[in-house]
């Protein structure tokens, strides 16, 4: 996300629906022929952040988390503000609560998380599994997203969005992986790959959205179901610091969003096989 897309380009053909909600998820996949489940037992965990207690946020750092993108650059149609009490971040006994809402001059704000500092300090890694257990946010313009960022590589910055959802789009979700280029040079377009799932199943119940980079492949998960692989490029194999928001737009209207919205986040973790 260090430019961002106003358009949508959903590359392969939404699934059928199946019968159950568990047939339903388990044929999400619109780029795997053979889908495996993901089995957690074979992962140790490497970062948790279950957000029951104070958060650990600053602006800039140095901190656990910073509220803003490592390379000062800030997207959609929400600007990401600095954290204050209760907003935009709420942590409790159920969790992390991202919000987005209008301020008294009637311009929207949200909120961001990155793992790292624009020092490069915080938590990074090279390769192994991260997940997220999110219920998204209902409602037109809503932009919500857990994504991974690279950008260690003198030539190029990754980024694999683990989930991106667009408010308006209550039956399917958005992966994605992408090369920037750090000089002018031509970059990739970016591989992305619609996920269908029942309509409204992401905004009435949490689940889990994952991704294992492993040396051949990059694979994403809804539920640890596999929904897409991809060839891993070799950029793809360096440290990656973790990023999750609530934005807005990305080119749709915003006109009808609900204010306040709310993206409920039950954890964050990154593993890596035993």
């Amino acid at each position: 996300m260090y430019t961002r897309k106003t358009t949508l380009a959903c590359t392969l053909a939404a699934v059928s629906l199946a019968c159950t909600m568990l047939s339903m998820f388990a044929t999400a996949a619109t780029s795997v022929a053979h889908a495996t489940d993901l089995d957690i037992s074979l992962f140790h965990e490497t970062f948790s952040e279950t957000f029951r207690g104070l958060l650990d946020v600053t602006p800039w750092g140095p901190s656990k988390w910073i509220a803003h993108t490592p390379w000062h650059g800030d997207f959609g149609d929400a600007a990401f503000v600095d954290p204050t009490p209760g907003f935009p971040f709420q942590t409790g006994p159920d969790g992390l609560k991202i919000t987005v809402r209008k301020n008294p001059a009637g311009k929207w704000e949200g909120g961001l998380l990155s793992s790292v500092d624009e020092k490069d300090e915080g938590f990074l890694q090279a390769g192994g599994y991260f997940e997220a257990r999110m219920k998204m946010p209902p409602g037109p313009g809503t932009w919500p997203a857990f994504w991974l960022v690279s950008h260690t590589d003198p030539e190029y910055h990754v980024e694999i969005d683990v989930v991106e959802y667009y408010g308006h789009g209550t039956s399917w979700y958005q992966t994605n992986l992408i090369l920037w280029p750090k000089s002018k040079k031509p970059g990739s377009p970016g591989k992305q790959v619609t996920v269908s799932v029942p309509n409204n199943a992401l905004v009435e119940n949490f689940h889990t959205y994952g991704v294992e980079i492993r040396d051949d492949d990059i694979i994403y998960y809804l539920d640890r179901h596999e929904v897409r692989r991809v060839p891993t490029p070799p950029v793809a194999k360096t440290p990656m610091s973790i990023l999750l928001n609530l934005a807005m737009g990305s080119g749709w209207p915003i006109d009808k969003t609900p204010n306040p919205s709310v993206l409920e986040v039950d954890y964050v973790k990154a593993f890596k096989r035993n």
